[in-house]
């Protein structure tokens, strides 16, 4: 590695004389030609190249593609910049000024100096490999340096060329209650467009991220797979151009629809970065680089084990007060649970918070609820030995509130318009480009704290969309920056909470998983999946999600049925095992459990802890997916050192006359042996193989018969079965 470097040094010491630069991870190589003064385009991106494959990589007959073409001339093309200078030219050509690097810890920082041949504008791109993952950063700075205003009509983070061929793209979709599901197509001619234009929660219709397989139709354990994502919390465009080249062309970055942007003269643009990985193990390698990359660079506090919690919503609603949080809190303490969270219900005097309809923005406790305040909750559940948290949605207001009431200047509001309400016909959202309204909403959270500092928990949601485009805040000139600078707000609210509160968790909830984006989760601990808790439904979001997102950060919680969103009817066991699989919670009224169902959740809970840091640290591997229409899906977690690992097995249809295939596992040691306990167990019987030994071999290349019911008095025949395996290696 260090012969590397000295040679990567020694191309970069004399940038006239370079031609090729190599950004490489611990598997992967990204090439570039970057010859001063000439286009920068890419060469290669794969499989890590040996110095000898390096050299000779021209000789292979590489295509040069343009790592950020701008608008102007061939005007026919798709291009990553557009603008108009202070002139009013709308061209721009860039060519390769200056490359440098930057050692950083655990990473090197390419930065590639592009600039106008004939204006004195410059966009540098930057990419960040990583020395102990297999992702890249990347990231483009326009800089004005014009004497006037340039003004940008897009302004995408990078490009990516992609060789054809057999190439399909995955990539989420979904609505409220429905997130995370996968959809699979393949590339043709044509212009396809990825996109999310709701203003605030960014993850629900469709996602900033895709997986590109390279070898046909994807699979999950074997193939070449691109997989990239914008990491980035408003409104962006993701583009795939094929047209006659040998490429599809894939573009991502904020989305240029009414954002165009007044660069002021020696301001620079900073765009979102993009991660970049490849794998050649299909879906779940790539996959797995997201997890380890997410886990230690972007998600906060990704190293730490996330608590087992009862949250009070489908348990109470808005139906707070005292007496039931308490009883709520010593259910989930003699459950063995470590954390109770107070959902919404519990704010407004003079406009109470008993609906959807009020209250939003007054966050003072309506002592009518809660004659102790959140404080005597708090010790409460310090009594009891569990930790607590609080729900708030802070960036939002309801018309009949005080804040409203005080402050009508602080919400969006096209100029001259009446206001267009969400949630409630009531609920607007506040103006985070404007200061007074950022320094209000960290004061939501540092109220809460200063008065209540053992609180471990906020539940942080969203549930409206920019509905109004407008800001009273910003000036006339400068309406089309409004989307920009709500997340520049939201950014600075959330560095400010995290400089004062590092410890605190915070989960990210927009009216469900609204914001399970790698854009948020930098000063978030975890996401809410979906508002829908049906277990059925949960697998197939849950999948998908998986795609990008560790389960350290997917909340997965066991609730009650009839479901509250499907009215579906499935077993406790089959709602545990799918919890489980992600950060196990409950979201259910314990009092209205026999104390049969109470019991299998505290034996669940405790295994839950036993394989915690398998499910949130482990390795992802994705067996059977439930949308390749085999009525059953399968996935495992192992640990690195591969001595341990989980395996789940989901039936998602009963029928009569069913055959479903065996399921082979992978990720573990071939060599090694590994015992085999069934977990959360309600058959009568065990099953054939517990506490039996298996080679990881046989069970990679065989793998285990699954009985498709269960056999036992507390489960309806009709019921989706469902199996939690743990398996431990055998020195």
């Amino acid at each position: 590695m260090k012969r590397f470097y000295i040679i990567f040094a020694a191309l970069l010491a004399s940038v006239g004389a370079l031609a090729q630069v190599h950004i490489t991870t611990p598997n992967t190589s990204l090439v570039i030609s970057a010859e001063k003064g000439k286009n920068a385009a890419y060469l290669y991106f794969g499989g890590r190249l040996s110095e000898a494959d390096f050299a000779s990589l021209k000789a292979s007959g590489v295509s040069r593609q343009e790592i950020y073409p701008a608008y102007g001339l061939e005007c026919t093309r798709e291009f990553c910049l557009s603008l108009t200078h202070s002139d009013g030219n709308m061209s721009t050509v860039l060519k390769t000024e200056d490359v440098s690097t930057i050692q950083e810890e655990n990473a090197v920082v390419t930065r590639i100096l592009l600039k106008d041949t004939v204006y004195p504008l410059t966009v540098t791109v930057c990419y960040r490999a990583y020395r102990d993952v297999d992702m890249i950063e990347t990231w483009t700075e326009i800089e004005n340096g014009e004497k006037k205003t340039v003004t940008l009509t897009r302004f995408d983070s990078a490009c990516l060329p992609v060789r054809c061929g057999d190439v399909w793209v995955s990539h989420l979709y979904g609505s409220w209650a429905n997130e995370g599901r996968v959809a699979e197509e393949k590339l043709e001619r044509g212009i396809k467009i990825i996109q999310n234009k709701d203003g605030v929660r960014n993850a629900q219709t469709e996602h900033a991220e895709v997986m590109i397989s390279l070898d046909g139709k994807s699979r999950e354990n074997d193939g070449r797979v691109i997989g990239a994502a914008l990491c980035y919390s408003g409104n962006y465009q993701l583009r795939f151009n094929t047209c006659a080249s040998d490429y599809h062309e894939f573009y991502a970055g904020i989305c240029p629809d009414n954002s165009q942007y007044y660069l002021q003269p020696k301001e620079i643009f900073t765009t979102p970065k993009m991660a970049l990985t490849y794998s050649p193990e299909g879906l779940s390698g790539a996959s797995r680089n997201f997890h380890r990359w997410g886990r230690k660079y972007m998600l906060c506090h990704g190293d730490r084990e996330r608590k087992i919690l009862l949250n009070s919503w489908e348990g109470v609603y808005f139906n707070i007060n005292e007496a039931g949080m308490g009883q709520m809190m010593d259910d989930i303490a003699s459950m063995g649970g470590e954390l109770f969270v107070m959902d919404d219900g519990w704010f407004g005097q003079k406009h109470p918070r008993v609906n959807d309809k009020a209250g939003l923005g007054d966050w003072t406790v309506d002592r009518n609820k809660l004659p102790g305040g959140v404080a005597s909750l708090v010790k409460m559940a310090s009594d009891k030995g569990i930790k607590f948290g609080i729900w708030i949605e802070p960036e939002m207001t309801n018309s009949p509130s005080e804040l409203y009431e005080k402050h009508p200047d602080w919400i969006l509001k096209a100029p001259q318009r009446e206001p267009v309400y969400g949630r409630g016909g009531t609920q607007l959202v506040l103006d985070l480009a404007n200061p007074q309204v950022q320094d209000f909403v960290f004061k939501v959270v540092d109220d809460l704290m200063t008065e209540n500092p053992d609180i471990d928990y906020i539940k942080w949601d969203a549930n409206m969309a920019v509905r109004n485009h407008g800001s009273q805040y910003l000036p006339n000139d400068r309406q089309s920056h409004l989307y920009i600078e709500y997340h520049r707000g939201f950014a600075k609210v959330c560095e400010r909470i995290r400089a004062k509160y590092p410890d605190l968790t915070i989960q990210a909830c927009a009216s469900g998983g609204g914001r399970a984006s790698w854009g948020v989760l930098p000063w978030f601990d975890e996401f809410w999946v979906s508002d829908n808790t049906d277990a059925l439904q949960r697998i197939y979001m849950q999948w998908g999600t998986s795609y990008f997102f560790p389960a350290i950060a997917m909340a997965s919680h066991i609730s009650a049925v009839p479901n509250h969103q499907t009215n579906r009817v499935t077993s406790l066991k089959y709602r545990i095992d799918v919890a489980m699989s992600g950060r196990l919670g409950m979201e259910i009224q314990p009092k209205n459990m026999t104390d049969q169902e109470k019991d299998l959740c505290r034996k669940a809970i405790a295994d839950y802890k036993k394989i915690r840091p398998v499910v949130q640290f482990g390795d992802i591997y994705r067996l059977v997916s439930p949308y390749e229409g085999k009525n059953m899906a399968s996935l495992m977690y192992c640990s690195a050192d591969k001595r341990e690992a989980v395996f789940f097995w989901w039936k998602t249809e009963k029928m009569y006359d069913e055959h479903f295939p065996r399921v082979r596992m992978a990720g573990l040691d071939p060599d090694r042996m590994y015992r085999v306990n069934e977990l959360n167990r309600i058959d009568a019987k065990p099953l054939g193989f517990e506490g039996r030994s298996f080679s990881g071999r046989f069970l990679m290349e065989n793998g285990l018969e699954i009985p498709y019911n269960h056999r036992s008095p507390q489960i309806q025949a009709f019921d989706w079965s469902s199996r939690v395996l743990h398996l431990e290696a055998i020195d």
